[in-house]
């Protein structure tokens, strides 16, 4: 079945829901990418692409039940006989490791076009009282504490590297919580996906209760991640200027137990009379790769086809900056660091906010270290970063 007859089917077994519906709103985005990749050994020649994605956004509801839709359509045209670029989650479409419900499809695709489309949200929120919800369907879910290296996330982490995060991917689930009190809450969350290394089902089933005590944010999490044990806590506060932020993560997967963690700070300072903000935060990964001869062995791993990785490394750092040049026109630079291999990725990049709705961005990704060759038809990155090709990209956004 489609994803736009599958959504039609779904709204009509509601419609007694929302005959007496209250006030919905219709919002929508746009996004417009040109990019330029150059030439690599993985990629091929240098090559450009241009992307547009356009997403419709519906809310509404009658009673306890509120309806959340959310409606895409991606169309990619790239030179004939390359892949275009694919590096950021706008234009790579579902990284959430692995949907469950068939809510996408191809309309059409050419030598040198492809157009999908794909219902990103679709779920129902039934308030169960005063102090619980429920919300049942393809919905965004978070459980990130850190900003950009998140390996306690277990739903859909975003790629730290991604500069457009407007919206995260929905991941198809079940998902009840109580609210204990004003700083307290208990969920649980049920999800089935098609995750496993063949495609088989899986099923994450996660507990999860925080809490604040004396002004810092703490709580924890346990259960199964795709059919596996995991368990993580967090801590999130302030120490003197920074806000300080740790998350820790015990995965069982292929047999062996791995520790995932990562800690980082952040604020906002003023730096001649320019508001500058900056992020740092520092991962470590034993599911990641110890050294340069294990990158392929990552790349392909099932906690990689699960959507659980978001660097190949096992020791990663980032730094990220952000200045205010006017009150239109911001600058930013990214870093990401492999410290086992000493490659980097750096961003450069300059926003320009020409209106309340409309935002220009123009931007470069840099890989700095070792390049990937070919060893007959086996892709061989030197390092993690340095297999990156260069990247020119400008973006609009248009929010209606």
């Amino acid at each position: 079945m489609s994803a736009t007859l599958f959504a039609a089917a779904v709204l009509h077994c509601y419609q007694p829901l929302l005959a007496v519906a209250q006030p919905s709103a219709l919002s929508g985005y746009y996004l417009n990418l040109w990019t330029r990749v150059g030439s690599s050994p993985l990629g091929g020649p240098s090559n450009g692409s241009a992307f547009q994605r356009l997403r419709l956004m519906w809310d509404g509801g009658s009673g306890p039940a509120l309806v959340d839709l959310a409606y895409e359509h991606a169309l990619t045209f790239r030179e004939p006989g390359t892949l275009g670029a694919q590096l950021f989650t706008a234009a790579a479409g579902s990284a959430s490791g692995g949907d469950w419900l068939m809510l996408d499809d191809q309309i059409d695709a050419g030598e040198g076009a492809l157009w999908r489309h794909r219902i990103d949200r679709l779920s129902l929120r039934f308030d169960l009282g005063p102090d619980a919800d429920l919300v049942v369907g393809r919905q965004p879910i978070s459980w990130a504490t850190t900003l950009m290296l998140t390996p306690a996330d277990p739903f859909s982490p975003f790629d730290p590297a991604d500069p457009f995060r407007e919206y995260r991917i929905g991941v198809d689930a079940a998902r009840l919580r109580y609210y204990a009190g004003a700083f307290t809450q208990f969920e649980l969350v049920a999800r089935p996906a098609r995750a496993g290394p063949n495609g088989e089902s899986t099923l994450t089933l996660l507990a999860r209760a925080t809490t604040n005590h004396r002004g810092w944010d703490l709580g924890a999490w346990a259960g199964t991640v795709h059919d596996t044990f995991g368990a993580a806590a967090f801590l999130t506060g302030t120490v003197g200027l920074w806000a300080a932020r740790t998350e820790v993560a015990v995965r069982r997967i292929d047999d062996r137990s791995a520790l995932r963690g990562s800690l980082g700070v952040d604020r906002t300072f003023s730096l001649h009379g320019r508001e500058v903000y900056t992020i740092i935060e520092y991962r470590h990964d034993q599911l990641g790769a110890a050294s340069r001869d294990e990158l392929l062995s990552v790349a392909t791993s099932r906690a990689f086809a699960q959507g659980e990785m978001q660097a190949l490394g096992r020791d990663v750092g980032a730094l990220q900056l952000s200045c205010q040049l006017h009150p239109l026109l911001s600058a930013s630079n990214l870093v990401l660091a492999s410290l086992r291999d000493g490659s980097f990725l750096l961003g450069p990049g300059l926003g320009y906010s020409a209106s309340e709705s409309v935002g220009v961005r123009l931007g470069a990704f840099l890989g700095v270290g070792e390049g990937a060759a070919l060893e007959g038809f086996t892709p061989r990155p030197g390092s993690e970063f340095g297999a990156i090709p260069r990247v020119i990209f400008l973006s609009t956004n248009f929010f209606f």
